[in-house]
């Protein structure tokens, strides 16, 4: 039985929906507005100290936690379809998870689209992991984070700077991410009633604007396309009553085939990212705690 401070997440939301749908015609630049509340149901976690900053040609967010370690780092990945979200929406959330770990997350402010389809995502992502490593971060004191989108991305970053001929972060962990761009998972259906926010159309609809000319099947785009093998180890989460569940389920598949040490974490009655409800519900806390009991000794903390 989901606990009632997670209702928190569905009234919001429920509001977004409304809002959209009172206003088909509404315009990109109004629907950013709305999604800039995302962080509103996020408690501020305390002891964290925020330091904007530009990394490699990208504007970034340094969330640091008091006393943490500072040469382990968290690439955190904000979601939104590509489209809307940014790190100031993420920030409380990934000041959390930072929080939990205890070292420097890195949030990215990248390029979004339509202004910027893909690959432009992705490169900003690996060219701020490239400049991590130039300034002697290890590889395996790094781990990657993100939500829906930016759990898409934050998975497709390493496999970015795989084609570079980088060396691999230590570990992945993908929060409710959006894989398919084809729209093939079950659940856009099956969970179509349950999920509040995320329904099939506007979610292609998304897939189109950030691919512009881009394939569907790109493994850059769309991970599920993508060679696993050596992929690091991996730890997803995502809610029961997600429409994008079967993201997860089917991408945990192929990594499992491929040989990857890779666990997915489904989240009985959660809604999409309901780790947003961090500091409010205990659900979303519990899972932050797993992920970083979980992270901590691949990090060498």
């Amino acid at each position: 039985m989901a606990s009632t401070q997670a209702e928190a997440l569905k009234d919001l939301y429920r509001g977004w929906v409304a809002a959209m749908g009172a206003n088909p015609a509404m315009g990109l630049d109004e629907i950013r507005d709305i999604f800039e509340h995302w962080g509103d149901v996020t408690v501020e976690p305390g002891g964290v100290d925020y330091l904007e900053a530009d990394i490699a040609g990208v504007p970034c967010m340094w969330a640091v936690p008091k006393g943490c370690t500072e040469d382990r780092v968290l690439i955190c990945t904000h979601g939104g379809g590509y489209v809307t979200g940014s790190m100031y929406t993420h920030r409380k959330l990934f000041g959390h998870m930072a929080k939990a770990v205890g070292c420097r997350a890195l949030i990215l402010h990248y390029r979004r689209a339509p202004e910027h389809p893909h690959p432009a995502q992705n490169q900003d992502a690996v060219a701020v992991y490239q400049w991590l490593l130039d300034q002697g971060i290890k590889p395996q004191h790094i781990a990657t984070t993100g939500d829906s989108a930016g759990g898409g991305l934050c998975t497709s970053l390493v496999l970015g700077a795989r084609a570079r001929g980088l060396p691999l972060p230590a570990a992945v962990m993908p929060l409710s991410p959006w894989y398919d761009m084809e729209g093939k998972g079950a659940s856009l259906k099956t969970n179509a009633a349950k999920d509040v926010l995320v329904q099939e159309a506007i979610l292609m609809g998304m897939a189109s604007t950030f691919l512009g000319a881009g394939s569907k099947q790109d493994p850059l785009a769309n991970p599920l396309y993508a060679d696993l093998k050596g992929f690091p180890p991996t730890f997803i989460q995502v809610g029961g009553d997600e429409t994008l569940l079967d993201d997860s389920i089917r991408f945990t598949e192929r990594a499992k085939a491929a040989g990857v040490d890779i666990q997915c974490g489904v989240y009985p009655e959660m809604q999409h990212v309901f780790h947003f409800l961090a500091g409010r519900a205990p659900e979303a806390d519990a899972a932050i705690a797993e992920l970083a009991a979980w992270v901590k000794p691949k990090l060498g903390l």
